[in-house]
């Protein structure tokens, strides 16, 4: 660095092996004692200024080139989504005076959409195999609105059984709008714990081709009044539970037939398949079918399987699911932020496997599983479980 004027008003020249500069002086009549270096290097520093400032507003373009067209794309989704939603909200089918048919009427969701659907003033055929259970259904429907409700004993695992109702349904009414594909059971074991393979067959009977019988005599009728049908699958349907794997491969495949047929159907028939969580239900209060192939309560494995998810109100669910029909929507996931687990699926299915794995498979015996002791050490019981889950007043069988 050498000096070039007095200490009074000093001026550098600045000299290195990469870049020159000037350090100029606070004001510019000192320019005149050093006219050959302010002239040579005051372009230098500005070409050195223009440089950076390029290359920070290329990095900018570079960021805005990555990041904009997928949030554009994704709020431009999200913005058609929505208006679309609230076109359907708009124009909603109002089912007053429509003929709607649930199986597993009899509890459950399937019971309270019973009720949902008669303070809409629709009219009910109720399917079950529990006759007195599903004449105390319809009689609290007509209370709440219907102004007919008919009651048929059947199941639907059986063919029969299944063409029957929709017979009776369209001869007492002389229609059918909504076929409501409910009924289901959750066999829970562990698979090498089965005593006989067979035993969980009707997981599949019940679950699956109960709902692919009664679409099948269903749809004729349905074409007619351009009528929807509502599935009941689960969010089980791609959630890999451990003493769930027939339950979870019934549902999974109740939602796969539904889209085929989606596809078939065309618009002649709407569909809306449901994805339900943990809902306030008999299963939600520990009924299943054992490995002996007998239905049980048994609330302790209940706790395990279920541990710290808090439980829907089946009254807002069934609420949820009718608005969601009359919509037309091709899919409702209730409650809302399960729809999250299918996407830890689709993206992280091995951190979804591990954790599974260590909720529910881990400890010091089956029933007391790490989910199970998170759930007692937590208290949180008896804010995440409703009542009727915690005290439930119901039989085996």
């Amino acid at each position: 660095m050498t000096k070039l004027k007095s200490d009074s008003e000093l001026c550098y020249h600045v000299s290195c092996s990469e870049k020159c500069y000037v350090v100029l002086p606070f004001h510019a009549e000192c320019q005149r004692y050093i006219p050959e270096y302010y002239n040579y290097f005051l372009p230098l520093f500005h070409h050195r200024n223009s440089t950076e400032t390029m290359v920070n507003v290329n990095v900018i373009h570079s960021i805005f080139n990555i990041l904009l067209p997928p949030i554009t794309l994704t709020s431009l989704y999200l913005l058609i989504k929505s208006f679309h939603f609230v076109i359907r909200s708009v124009l909603s089918q109002n089912v007053e005076g429509k003929v709607i048919l649930i199986t597993g009427a009899s509890s459950g969701i399937g019971e309270h959409l019973a009720y949902e659907y008669g303070r809409r003033g629709a009219r009910l055929a109720l399917v079950a195999r529990r006759e007195n259970r599903l004449n105390e259904v319809a009689i609290k429907a007509k209370s709440l609105g219907s102004p007919d409700v008919i009651t048929i004993h059947a199941d639907v695992s059986i063919v029969q059984d299944c063409n029957r109702f929709v017979d009776l349904t369209v001869n007492h009414f002389g229609q059918l709008d909504h076929l409501v594909n409910n009924a289901g059971i959750v066999p829970l074991s562990l698979f090498e714990h089965i005593t006989d393979i067979t035993n969980f067959v009707p997981a599949m009977d019940i679950n699956f081709w109960g709902s692919a019988y009664g679409t099948y005599f269903a749809i004729p009728h349905l074409r007619k009044s351009r009528g929807k049908i509502i599935a009941i699958a689960s969010s089980a349907g791609w959630l890999p539970t451990p003493r769930m794997m027939f339950y979870n491969s019934s549902k999974a495949a109740v939602i796969s037939f539904y889209e085929s047929l989606r596809i078939e159907l065309g618009k002649e028939i709407g569909i809306t398949i449901v994805n339900p969580g943990l809902i306030e239900s008999e299963m939600t209060q520990g009924k299943f079918l054992s490995k002996e192939g007998k239905m049980i309560v048994d609330q302790e494995m209940r706790d395990v399987q279920v541990s710290l998810v808090p439980i829907r109100s089946v009254t807002g669910a069934a609420k949820a699911i009718v608005n969601s029909a009359c919509r037309g929507d091709s899919y409702l996931t209730e409650p809302g932020f399960i729809k999250s687990t299918f996407y830890w699926k689709a993206f992280c299915p091995q951190v979804l496997e591990i954790m599974n794995r260590w909720l529910l498979m881990s400890g010091s015996s089956e029933r007391g599983a790490i989910s199970k002791k998170l759930l007692d050490m937590s208290g949180l019981k008896n804010k995440l479980y409703p009542e009727s889950i915690r005290n439930p007043k119901l039989k085996p069988n």
